[in-house]
């Protein structure tokens, strides 16, 4: 699908981004966009258009705005992200989780979240190794890596392999369930927030 991205980036300024775009949110984008022509994919096009836009959207709200890769907390470094998520799991703000999936394992490496969607647990950087080609689970590091990133985020989001719901669920002919796509990454959690992202985006993508 084509993408007028002159206005896309003018509408998107003004309408996601607070009036303003810094370059690494433009680098972001740009990545994104670029990763999904690349991967082409049939379709209708408004379809086409819905899974593109939610997935922007994952991204912006994944990734609180910057459009880069992020770890978990939005900390710089692992220690400290693993820090942060103590202190919130000893608080009791971590409820749901019942195992701490953030503490180094025998070998060292912590299975926190990183990326332009939040990837956890060995187990999903094993799968996410197979989809990109990627040795996740000897570095889990290389997930921060953008076009590492956007190819987990993308395929990711189309082949169901974070919660087993993929972007044909939801965006297809006569389909268009903006606030349940957010079981793709999370539940209901946040999905009406994230729903608006994603029109908003649809808006920009689709030049009206």
């Amino acid at each position: 699908m084509h993408v007028e991205r002159r206005y896309f980036f003018e509408r998107v300024r003004a309408e996601i981004f607070g009036g303003r775009l810094r370059a690494k949110q433009v680098e972001g984008l740009n990545a994104v966009l670029d990763g999904w022509r690349k991967r082409g994919g049939g379709g209708e096009p408004e379809a086409l258009t819905q899974s593109l836009a939610y997935v922007l959207a994952t991204a912006f709200h994944e990734t609180a705005g910057t459009m880069q890769p992020m770890r978990e907390t939005l900390a710089r470094t692992d220690a400290a992200a693993i820090a942060r998520l103590e202190k919130a799991y000893a608080s009791g703000r971590l409820g749901s989780v019942r195992t701490p999936y953030w503490r180094p394992d025998a070998e060292g490496k912590s299975w926190l979240g990183r990326g332009l969607v939040q990837l956890t647990h060995r187990r999903n950087y094993e799968a996410m190794s197979e989809l990109t080609g990627v040795d996740l689970v000897s570095d889990p590091s290389r997930a921060m890596e953008m076009e590492v990133s956007v190819t987990i985020l993308i395929e990711g989001m189309r082949a169901g392999s974070f919660t087993g719901m993929r972007l044909g669920d939801y965006f297809g002919p006569r389909r268009d369930d903006w606030l349940g796509a957010r079981r793709i990454i999370n539940g209901t959690d946040r999905a009406e927030l994230v729903a608006g992202y994603g029109r908003a985006f649809c808006r920009a993508l689709a030049g009206v």
